[in-house]
């Protein structure tokens, strides 16, 4: 991965004590749960893609987090990540998620009907909301994993599928690389807008790579 060196197989040469990360001072779930022994166990392995366990814990270790702010520690690169890790990823997702067990599953209910609440905000003090969502595609890398080529195919599924919306839902998809500095300022104003990364922790899980290409 072009953001740590997870993917020096000369690693290899040197045992897992040797190349166990030094986690004294840091505060964040990964942190807390990897050991010597599940780092030993599973440093050897990736996943298809080829995502290994380094490069799952590397934003973790650079980032050691704040003495009252516990992060999470660790990025999944596919779907596959939390079945070949699943020794790391299932006990930090436990703690993180109040007890959350694998064989435990999402409650989904999309009646919009149901949302409560909102007619009742005080104009004085709300101005806007907005609501952020997050999907993953499968057969595609997670953006910590994927490659150029994945990014964009992501970008052109979606832009197919939002142009595939009509009525009330009727839009216009921006590419960021295409963007005008008129466009910008308007999307800005109007809080649609986001820059690039500059968190250390998404920038050390590989997040900004070849930005602003395939992003929208």
């Amino acid at each position: 991965m072009p953001f740590g060196n997870s993917h020096n197989l000369l690693k290899m040469k040197y045992s897992p004590k040797e190349e166990f990360p030094n986690l004294d001072k840091h505060n964040n779930y990964m942190a807390k749960v990897l050991t010597p022994e599940i780092y030993s166990k599973l440093r050897d392995k990736q996943t298809p893609s080829g995502f290994t366990l380094d490069d799952a814990i590397q934003t973790g270790v650079d980032n050691p987090g704040h003495p009252f702010i516990m992060t999470v520690g660790c990025v999944a690169g596919d779907e596959e990540t939390y079945e070949t890790f699943k020794g790391l990823f299932d006990p930090v997702i436990r703690d993180r998620h109040g007890g959350y067990k694998p064989t435990d599953k999402h409650r989904t209910d999309l009646n919009s009907a149901k949302l409560k609440g909102g007619d009742d905000l005080d104009p004085n003090y709300v101005l806007s909301s907005r609501v952020r969502t997050g999907r993953s595609i499968r057969g595609f890398c997670l953006p910590p994993h994927c490659s150029r080529g994945e990014r964009r195919a992501v970008e052109k599924l979606s832009e197919d599928g939002l142009k595939s919306l009509d009525g009330e839902f009727t839009g216009k998809y921006y590419a960021l690389k295409n963007m005008t500095d008129e466009e910008q300022q308007a999307l800005i104003d109007d809080h649609f807008l986001f820059d690039k990364p500059v968190s250390p922790l998404l920038l050390a899980s590989g997040m900004a790579r070849d930005w602003p290409d395939g992003r929208g």
